[in-house]
Formats: C-alpha cells, sequence, structure tokens
C-alpha cells in the first residue's frame, strides 16, 4: 500500500496543535491533574506509529518551547517516547479501548520516570506547576528530591496519561475513514 505522506503529514499537523490548544486550555483553567499536551500525540501515533507519534511529541515541544514557555523544550523528550510507546503498542494489539486503558496506565508509569529526572536535574523538581506545592510538601516532610518529584507526578499521570489515551481512541473511532488513509496500525471500536 502506497502511503500518502502529505495526508500523513496534515494529521500530524493537527495533532501537533491539539497537543498545543488542549494543553494551552487546561494550563489556562488550571485543571488539576489534567495536562492533555500528549492528546495528539497519542492519536497520531495510534493512527500512524511510533515514528510519526514520535515526531508530533518532538515538535510539540520546541514549538511550545520557542513561542510561550522554554521550559517544555526538555520534556521533549517525554513527549517523543508517549508517541513510540503508543506506536509499538498499537501496531502489535491495534488501538481499542481496553488497549488505549492499559496504554495510558504504562504511560502514567513511564512519563514521571522519564520527566522526573528532568525536573530535578535542571529545574531542582520544581516547574511552575500545581504539583510543584506537594512536591515542596514531600521535600518538607523529609522525602528525597526524586521521591517528592516523582509521586505527585505519577499521580497526576494516571488521570492524564488515561484520558487522553481514551480520548484519542473516540477520536479515532469516530473519524472518518478517508483520514484514516495510510494508518499502520488497526484501529477497533468495541
Amino acid at each position: 500500500m502506497k502511503k500518502n505522506y502529505s495526508s500523513i503529514m496534515m494529521f500530524s499537523t493537527v495533532c501537533i496543535v491539539i497537543n498545543i490548544v488542549f494543553g494551552t486550555l487546561v494550563g489556562m483553567l488550571k485543571i488539576p491533574l489534567l495536562f492533555l499536551d500528549t492528546m495528539g500525540t497519542i492519536l497520531a501515533a495510534a493512527v500512524f506509529g511510533p515514528l510519526w507519534g514520535g515526531v508530533v511529541g518532538l515538535l510539540t515541544n520546541v514549538i511550545i518551547g520557542i513561542t510561550t514557555n522554554p521550559v517544555d523544550i526538555p520534556f521533549a523528550l517525554v513527549n517523543m517516547t508517549v508517541g513510540i510507546i503508543v506506536g509499538l503498542v498499537a501496531m502489535k494489539f491495534g488501538f481499542k479501548l481496553k488497549t488505549a486503558i492499559i496504554t495510558g496506565l504504562i504511560l502514567a508509569v513511564v512519563a514521571p520516570l522519564i520527566g522526573t529526572p528532568i525536573a530535578v536535574w535542571i529545574y531542582g523538581g520544581l516547574t511552575g506547576t500545581s504539583t510543584d506545592f506537594f512536591v515542596a510538601w514531600l521535600l518538607a516532610s523529609g522525602n528525597s528530591l526524586f521521591t517528592s518529584a516523582f509521586l505527585p507526578r505519577i499521580f497526576e499521570n494516571l488521570i492524564d496519561k488515561i484520558a487522553s489515551c481514551i480520548i484519542a481512541y473516540v477520536i479515532i473511532t469516530r473519524l472518518p475513514k478517508q483520514y484514516l488513509k495510510g494508518a499502520l496500525t488497526r484501529v477497533k471500536s468495541e
């Protein structure tokens, strides 16, 4: 099957916009336990695989870092990893509702395992988000810097990554078939 790279690139561009718009909106509204800044990455990866998911994740953080918040640039590694994991899982198992939930659980652990060392090493564990209160509280309670930065991140990622995967699944199952041309993964509704 011949790939239509211009369609894939357009879809990926829309996914980058989804990441930026939803991430910015959630940040402005200060919705606790949600970021939704990887939803487009998950969407691209579930439809077109790990390469496109990783590219969407990288470009999202670079664009946000250049335009609004340089703090986001080092976290491109997290967003890229999200895309790669979702893409690999979707290629192997398809992206069904059950797969989306399990993938969200995996991401809820992997994302903080990558993001916490970045937050600790570059920013001293504090990144200017609502998590900082809990990081400071855990530090004051005598926990190590890594533990204090990791625990709040894993908790909020449990909510965010599962929600992002489910929302991406719902979007995919409602997309017209012409938008899924060249898809590498099996997308099934349950």
